[in-house]
């Protein structure tokens, strides 16, 4: 029986960890006995509905320190995307097309680099998988800046994303301090419904800096009344 090859996508939005991981899944392929060619699809799932598909071994094996220059890649090599599969009980058609895909390409694994939605699309896989007795392994690794997969202590991607949060707030403390006028400054923070973003902010103060005063997360109810309860205040 001929080895089976490897499938795998990036999906969401970049981070430092997300060509890291790729790099990971490449590396751990080529060294796999098990395993013959890995593949990559561009644009997230979107790329096996569309067929397009690189040859990342060939990639690696053409390119010289490929794997080690991955790592320290900015964004994300395989582009992204944030499509949502629909529910297949609903409409199994694209799912159908995924797994004839992967009969194409003889994927015996395809692992899914991203968030929430990825690890959704992860999830919806494996079901749909093993209502059809379908043999392919899909196998999600994790990566959200926001912190909030379940069952994990810290995301891949959610440190390096902290550490921008505190230094850009300090940036901007030390724009602020140049001046004698007193000033409000408002930093609103992204995160889908998570504070940990934003209370790495707190990262920002130290031995001369007590910026930011007042943190605001929207895991609490916001207090309008002498803007307490939820605010982490500065002591």
């Amino acid at each position: 029986m001929s080895k089976k090859n490897v499938i795998v996508a990036q999906s969401g939005g970049p981070t430092v960890a997300i060509n890291a991981s790729l790099s990971g899944v490449i590396d751990a392929v080529i060294k796999n006995d098990h395993f013959d060619t890995v593949y990559g699809s561009v644009y997230g799932i979107l790329g096996i509905l569309n067929d397009q598909i690189i040859n990342l071994s060939e990639q690696a094996a053409n390119t010289p320190d490929f794997i080690n220059t991955l790592k320290t890649s900015p964004a994300m090599y395989l582009g992204s995307c944030r499509y949502k599969l629909p529910d297949y009980e609903d409409d199994d058609a694209s799912y159908a097309f995924l797994f004839k895909q992967f009969e194409k390409y003889n994927i015996g694994a395809f692992f899914y680099i991203g968030g929430n939605d990825s690890m959704d699309t992860v999830l919806k896989l494996s079901h749909y998988g093993r209502q059809i007795n379908s043999e392919i392994r899909i196998i999600g690794i994790p990566k959200t800046i926001d912190n909030d997969l379940c069952i994990t202590d810290h995301t891949p991607g959610y440190g390096s994303a902290a550490k921008y949060v505190a230094s850009s707030i300090l940036e901007i403390a030390h724009d602020t301090f140049i001046y004698s006028v007193k000033s409000v400054t408002i930093v609103e923070i992204m995160g889908r419904d998570a504070g940990w973003l934003t209370a790495a902010s707190a990262l920002a103060r130290n031995s001369y800096n007590t910026a930011p005063h007042l943190i605001y997360l929207p895991e609490v109810p916001f207090d309008r009344r002498g803007c307490t309860g939820s605010a982490f205040k500065t002591q």
